[in-house]
Order: C-alpha cells, then structure tokens, then sequence
C-alpha cells in the first residue's frame, strides 16, 4: 500500500490585542482566536491568564520576553513551522506597540508563515479619543526616556508639531516631564491619563501646571501622556533656553 503525503501546512501567528484595563475590552474575534490556538506567547503569562479564567478559556500559555526574545522566537518559529497555530498577546493593548514581539513577526514573515493581525483596544487610541485635541494626525514616541537631560529635547521637538503627540511614561516622571513642559511652554494644553478603562479612571486636561495641581497618586501607574499639536501658541523662548540650558549642565556632570 502506497502512503500518500500529505501537502505541508505551516501554523498561523495571530497577533492579537487584548484589553487595557477593563477585562470585557476585547473583540469576539479576539476570543474566539485564543480558545482554539494550540499556543499563546505572552508577555505575561500571569496577566493573560487571568483574562482567559475572567472569559472561561482553557489554553496553553508560554512567556514570550521581555528577556531573550531571539531565542524565544526561534522556539516559537519552529513551532509555526510544525503546524503549530500560536497567538501572541502582550500583556495590555496590542504587540509590538512599544512591546517586544517584532521578532517573532519578522521571521514569521521571512519564512512565509502566515500573519494575521487581530486587532483591538490600545491606549494610544483611547486617551486620544478622549483629549479632545484635534487629531487628523498624531506622532507616537513610545516611552519617554527616563533621563531629565533627554526629556526636554523631546519636549521641545514634540511642541513643534501641528498634530498631537502621544507618549508612555512611568507615574514617578510624570509630575518632573508636566514641570519641564510647563517651563518651556505654560500655555500649551496636555492630558494625562491612567487607568484607562479601570473604575478609577483618570483623564486631567490642561495646562502642565494644571494638571500637575489636580494629579492624583501614580508612582505605581503607567500612565499615558497627550500633548497638543500646534494652535498658534509659541513656545516660550526663555523657558526653551533654561531647560536647554539646564539639559546641558546635567549631560556635562554625568
């Protein structure tokens, strides 16, 4: 009896967002797709599967960075390449949105293996939604650098922009980057948001300074930052000096 072979079938990488916040945040589709994957790569396995106990999901899980993620992709193509289907989640919002992950997509994409985007919440989206600033076009920095000498260049650079600009930052630079933005432009408007979608959502428009004053707790908090485009407002020359000024005094005493 002659076997007949079968035609070769690599798995499919589902890259797909999970929510924010709220653990209802998230799109049929998205269920659907990590209750029938033979794997889940997590950013945090913890996380992901307390959102898949909260929607009734049994599913494997592995951990996918922050560390050796080369190796991990490698893991995890070799597997695609066997048939495997595998989801890969971060551990809020969407992969690879200043999450690791791009790895793993770029030699799913160099080795032909199928890539299907699943999308769903992003706190990018929703704090802009929720600014109130004009937004026909953004720039997204990602994280702010955590150094004070390397914030103000951003700063500045972001205040020259007609659209808004979005940034991640932690809650204990929050109140420094407000108190830098607030030197080099007072009058320029800005919204700080954190736990999005949470019972205790806060969303603060203002001024820096303003939204300094009315800043709750957020050591522990990552927190969203929403800074106005362009509205006719100049920068003020001599605050744009001062913290270029002291930018350069803390690069020199490094």
């Amino acid at each position: 009896m002659t076997s007949v072979s079968r035609p070769y079938r690599s798995g499919t990488l589902y890259v797909v967002a999970v929510p924010i916040g709220h653990p209802d945040d998230v799109t049929l589709r998205a269920l659907r797709i990590l209750g029938m994957v033979d794997l889940i790569a997590s950013e945090d396995p913890k996380v992901t599967q307390q959102l898949l106990m909260h929607h009734g999901i049994q599913a494997t899980v592995t951990s996918y960075g922050p560390r050796n993620l080369q190796e991990k992709a490698a893991v995890l193509l070799q597997r695609l390449q066997q048939g495997i289907d595998v989801a890969l989640v971060s551990d809020c919002g969407s992969p690879l949105v200043a999450d690791p992950g791009h790895f793993l997509v770029a030699a799913a994409h160099t080795h032909g293996i199928p890539v299907v985007p699943v999308p769903g919440p992003s706190a990018i989206i929703a704090a802009l939604s929720a600014a109130g600033f004009s937004c026909d076009s953004f720039c997204f920095l990602g994280h702010l650098p955590s150094a004070p000498s390397r914030i103000t260049p951003y700063l500045i650079d972001s205040l020259k922009r007609e659209g808004p600009t979005v940034a991640f930052c932690t809650g204990t630079e929050v109140a420094r980057i407000l108190r830098t933005l607030g030197g080099i432009s007072p009058r320029r408007s800005v919204a700080v948001a954190y736990d999005l979608t949470k019972p205790n959502e806060h969303i603060i428009r203002g001024t820096a300074f303003e939204v300094l004053e009315r800043l709750g707790p957020t050591r522990r908090l990552d927190v969203t930052l929403v800074l106005a485009g362009k509205d006719g407002t100049e920068l003020d020359a001599q605050g744009v000096r001062r913290a270029q000024s002291l930018s350069s005094r803390r690069i020199k005493t490094r």
